[in-house]
This record gives C-alpha cells, sequence and structure tokens, in this order.
C-alpha cells in the first residue's frame, strides 16, 4: 500500500481525492451495471474488459447473456475463473464443486436457511459470519429462472455506503472499524458446534488496501456492540438501505443473467414460485476468498 489511504479517517487528502472519482464514476441507473455477453461459459476479451470495468468503479457488473435457462454449476464456475476466482468457500448446502444452488428446498440441511426459502432476505454481505482471515471478498451469482413473481434483488455497493456514513459522520466509520462493533453467536446444530462466536469489524481493510464490509440487517444471530456510538451508526446505516438512495439499484434478474461483484450489499424481496417444480426458481451461487481479480 503507499502511504495514502483514503480509508484512514486521519487522511482527509487521500479520502477527498477518493471521493471525488468515486462519485464522478458513480453508476446514475441500473443500466449502467449492465453488459451484454454470448456465453458466460465462454466470455470474451471485449465482454470480459467491459465486466470489469463496471467491478472496478462500482464493485459489480451483471451481465446478460443469451443463454436463457441452461442449468450446471459450472457456468458460474467459468464466471469465477475467468476473473480470477478461485479459491471458492464450500458451505454445508453446496454442491460438490463448492457452488450452491439457490431455490426452495425442504430437506433438512437447506429448510432452516432463509435464502432456500421464497421469504424476503434482508440486506447483507455474504459470509458475514466467517473468520476475519477467511472472508468472501467475491460473490458471484447465475440466474436460471425467475420466480413466477417477485425475487426482485437490490444491490448497493459498500464503498459508496461507507462514503455517504463518512460524509454524515466520521465518528460512525470509527464505531464500526472497532473489533468488537458485532457478535455473531456460534452456531450449534443438534449438539454439534458448525462454528463458533465471532466478534468483528463492519469496515475493514484488507492487507491489499481494499475495503471490505461485514453486514447483516438481520435481527436474529447478531449482537451488536452496546456502545451508543456503534448502535447510532446501525441505526443510520439501517435507515440508509430502506431509503431511496439513488445508489441503490434494484432488478428482477432473468434467465442466463449474471452478477458479478467484490460482495456488495444486496437484498431480496420475498416470491411466488411456479406451481410447476420444473419452473420453479433457481439461481447458483458463487462465494470466493478471492477478489475479482484487477479490482
Amino acid at each position: 500500500m503507499s502511504d495514502s489511504n483514503p480509508f484512514d479517517l486521519n487522511d482527509d487528502s487521500a479520502y477527498q481525492a477518493w471521493r471525488e472519482r468515486k462519485l464522478r464514476e458513480a453508476p446514475q441507473e441500473v443500466g449502467d451495471l449492465i453488459v451484454e455477453i454470448n456465453d458466460p461459459r465462454t466470455i470474451t476479451n471485449s465482454e470480459h474488459d467491459a465486466i470489469l470495468d463496471r467491478v472496478r468503479r462500482f464493485n459489480m457488473a451483471v451481465y446478460v447473456s443469451n443463454i436463457g435457462d441452461m442449468e450446471g454449476t459450472h457456468i458460474p464456475r467459468a464466471v469465477g475463473m475467468r476473473f480470477g476466482c478461485n479459491n471458492i468457500n464450500r458451505n454445508r448446502g453446496a454442491e460438490d464443486d463448492g457452488v450452491t444452488a439457490i431455490t426452495i428446498q425442504a430437506d433438512e440441511i437447506h429448510s432452516p436457511y432463509i435464502p432456500y426459502s421464497n421469504k424476503e432476505i434482508h440486506w447483507h454481505t455474504d459470509g458475514y459470519y466467517n473468520r476475519l482471515d477467511l472472508q468472501n471478498y467475491a460473490l458471484l451469482l447465475h440466474f436460471v429462472r425467475p420466480a413466477m413473481e417477485g425475487g426482485e434483488n437490490a444491490v448497493m455497493d459498500h464503498e459508496m455506503a461507507y462514503l455517504l456514513m463518512r460524509d454524515e459522520n466520521p465518528d460512525y466509520v470509527c464505531a464500526l472499524m472497532r473489533e468488537d462493533a458485532m457478535i455473531i453467536p456460534n452456531h450449534v446444530v443438534d449438539g454439534c458446534e458448525l462454528r463458533p462466536e465471532r466478534a468483528g469489524p463492519v469496515f475493514l481493510e484488507t492487507a491489499a488496501g481494499n475495503l471490505h464490509m461485514r453486514y447483516t440487517m438481520r435481527k436474529r444471530n447478531i449482537i451488536w456492540n452496546s456502545d451508543p456510538l456503534v448502535q447510532e451508526a446501525v441505526a443510520w446505516l439501517e435507515n440508509l438501505l430502506k431509503s431511496d438512495c439513488d445508489q441503490i439499484f434494484r432488478a428482477t434478474m432473468q434467465s442466463g443473467w449474471g452478477f458479478v461483484s467484490n460482495n456488495v450489499l444486496h437484498d431480496r424481496t420475498g416470491f411466488t414460485d411456479d406451481p410447476d417444480p420444473a419452473k420453479k426458481r433457481l439461481m447458483y451461487r458463487a462465494r470466493y476468498y478471492d477478489r475479482v481479480h484487477n479490482t
């Protein structure tokens, strides 16, 4: 890292320069995130450059491909490899290659978790409960089929959330950088501890000098530090994400669409599936310990 650091609260000149560029390059509408491609399994150099340009500026991009409702976890794996993401986070509900099929599932492993239901998913970043040395820096999604009704996604660049919070009150940022800002209780299933209790910050800077965010709006399984400033900062952030901020973008992803990101803030509305099991909502999720290459 250079001596100039925009995420150092004592380095205002670096922050102001970063802020000016961030606002100048900010997307104006959801269409600014979209890149049309032919096939996500064989992304061309020009398609790759267009997607990467958006991820560099916005930390995310949406691709619209021509493959329709083709199924297969090899699709997001191919996208991940194309963008330098190889170290996949293998969770309990994932397929053998580490990719997770997100669809309504009623079995014992999947049913306790909201992503495998049709319920609303509140704002979060993925893997906020992971060890600090094994964070999900990249999140890739590939959509096979939308729901019959609902299932809209909203996204917000976590760097933009940081910028708006720092402009509002730098002390809020400082509070959410505390190493004990949030505590995730241990996770026990059938008497077996699958994950110990973990504490950590919301905003943190990686060794490479990138800003990373750990966050969930869920009230369950999250304990916020009782310090009044932490509580104020959390309330401010929640209000931001519930607002009509022009840096929150919404879209209902369609067949053949995908999402490439540095694990930005996101949510999902509830949905109603088609009665035909062959037409129910399906997407694939791949989470990586890598950041999208060259961002």
